[in-house]
This record gives C-alpha cells, sequence and structure tokens, in this order.
C-alpha cells in the first residue's frame, strides 16, 4: 500500500544517499521519466532490481535543536518539526555512530554525559522529566541508565 508519494527528496535523502552511497536523486529522476528498476544499470549486479546494501558500519541521523534561540518556546516534543537542523554520523558500532553524531551538534557536548545538570539530579527527579519528550531526553535517558535504572 503506497502510503504517501513526495515528488522531491528531502534533507533526509540526500542524508540517506551519503550514508549508502546510493543516488537517490538520480534514480528518482530516471524513474519519474519512465524507466523500470531492471532498466537502471547497476554497477555490482546487473540492474537496480538487485540491488542491496553493502558495507559494515552504522549511520546515525540526530537532529539539532535550538529552543535557547527562540524566547517564549516551550522545549516540548511532538508531531511537529522543531529541528533547526540534523547532523549524520558514521561509525563501525552504533555506539561509536552516535557519539560522533553528538559531537557533530556542535552545541559544546562531546558526548551524552554531563549536559546540563542532569548527572547533579536524582533518578526520581530524571524520571520526572523522561515523562514528557524533550530535546535533551537521550541526555536525561543515559543519566537515568547510569543511575541504575534499568
Amino acid at each position: 500500500m503506497v502510503i504517501e508519494i513526495n515528488p522531491r527528496t528531502s534533507r533526509s535523502s540526500a542524508l540517506a544517499s551519503k550514508a549508502t552511497g546510493f543516488p537517490i536523486a538520480l534514480i528518482s529522476a530516471k524513474l519519474a521519466c519512465g524507466l523500470t528498476l531492471d532498466e537502471i544499470p547497476y554497477w555490482r549486479d546487473g540492474s537496480l532490481e538487485k540491488y542491496t546494501p553493502s558495507g559494515d558500519y552504522v549511520v546515525v541521523k540526530f537532529p539539532r535543536w535550538a529552543f535557547e534561540k527562540f524566547r517564549g518556546v516551550e522545549d516540548k516534543l511532538g508531531t511537529q518539526m522543531k529541528a533547526v537542523g540534523e547532523v549524520m554520523s558514521i561509525g563501525k558500532t552504533y555506539k561509536e555512530a552516535f557519539q560522533k553524531a553528538i559531537r557533530s551538534l556542535e552545541n559544546g557536548r562531546y558526548g551524552l554525559g554531563f549536559a546540563k545538570d542532569f548527572n547533579k539530579r536524582s533518578l526520581s527527579e530524571l524520571m520526572v522529566l523522561l515523562r514528557e519528550a524533550a530535546s535533551e531526553r537521550q541526555f536525561i535517558m543515559y543519566e537515568a541508565l547510569r543511575k541504575g535504572h534499568p
């Protein structure tokens, strides 16, 4: 079942192309012009109908929020797009790619730990903060896990 079709490429498409080495925009254009996957050449297996991703790496896409720049805006996440950008990182493991993504945010953080004052808060305080989705959720979860939450 087709849920949605957008005749454009998005920021996510560019990141996916870079992560996989697959030219999404070029292939989309060819498909839009009427070619089928079996008519588009693929250097490894003959045609694109046989495409499978290759490579031994993990890619992480992490949003960049900037609630601090907008006066009166509540740091609360929902279905609306509130990110001002995103970063992509590649690593040999999820942990490596995730940590690289955090460093790439260019907000002075070099990992999950010691963000704001979360490391000084009690586990019960952290659990209250986790009730609603906010831009700091990953960092709060890290501290909650570090303090023994299962």
